[in-house]
């Protein structure tokens, strides 16, 4: 797994959000985007990660930072999860595993002794196409603070 790190370029891609929107990078260059990366929508954790940061979206934004959601959930298993929880930020839908390849996300992991790939739980703060910050270790029902306290 070749995760990008603090100074990396991010590069070029190509997915829609939950409502089969394409997803711009470019709309994002004057923000700090925060891209969080979770495994499937619906699941205790990742539902638990997502909430805490709508409950603050409204500080995150007046910290100047922008939210975006990855998984390789389809479109429609997107929009439920958003419309169940009412989340304010995009849900990416990577159905092709491009932008968890792009971030380097996606490899091998371990659970229960099994051993199988999926996507690691990450968080990447991006600033005109940079990564300037990036969270490994995250705290599902405190990832905002974790996120504000850069």
């Amino acid at each position: 797994m070749n995760t990008l790190k603090v100074g990396d370029k991010v590069p070029v891609f190509h997915v829609v959000d939950e409502s089969g929107n394409s997803f711009d990078m470019s709309k994002y260059a004057n923000k700090k985007l925060v891209v969080f990366f979770y495994p499937k929508a619906n699941t205790p954790g990742c539902t638990a990660e997502a909430c805490d940061l709508r409950d603050h979206y409204q500080e995150l934004l007046d910290k100047g930072f922008e939210i975006v959601g990855v998984s390789a959930d389809n479109t429609n298993k997107q929009t439920k999860f958003k419309e169940k929880y009412n989340f304010p930020f995009p849900l990416l839908a990577d159905t092709e595993k491009e932008v968890l390849h792009a971030f380097g996300v996606w490899g091998p992991k371990k659970f229960m002794g099994r051993e199988y790939d999926g996507i690691h739980r990450m968080t990447f703060v991006v600033e005109n196409g940079i990564v300037t910050r990036v969270i490994d270790k995250v705290k599902t029902k405190a990832h905002a603070v974790q996120i504000l306290e850069a």
